[in-house]
């Protein structure tokens, strides 16, 4: 399986988006919109930012793990 380290995050506030490279391990809890400043943190039942408001989930998903829910 080939893992995806892009996703394009975009804002719930303003939806300015931007590809980033996602971390392979570690979970990204908080992300800066560069645009309105927005402090996005994950969505209830979602392990990282990427999981929320990415277009890719995260390594962890993408893989079928538990990602950072120990």
């Amino acid at each position: 399986m080939n893992i995806i380290l892009k996703s394009t995050i975009t804002c719930p506030n303003c939806g300015h988006q931007k590809e980033e490279t996602m971390p392979v391990n570690a979970c990204q809890f908080f992300y800066e919109c560069e645009q309105c400043k927005t402090l996005l943190k994950p969505k209830a039942g979602d392990c990282c930012v990427f999981c929320s408001y990415g277009n890719v989930p995260c390594p962890s998903v993408q893989e079928k793990n538990d990602c950072c829910k120990k």
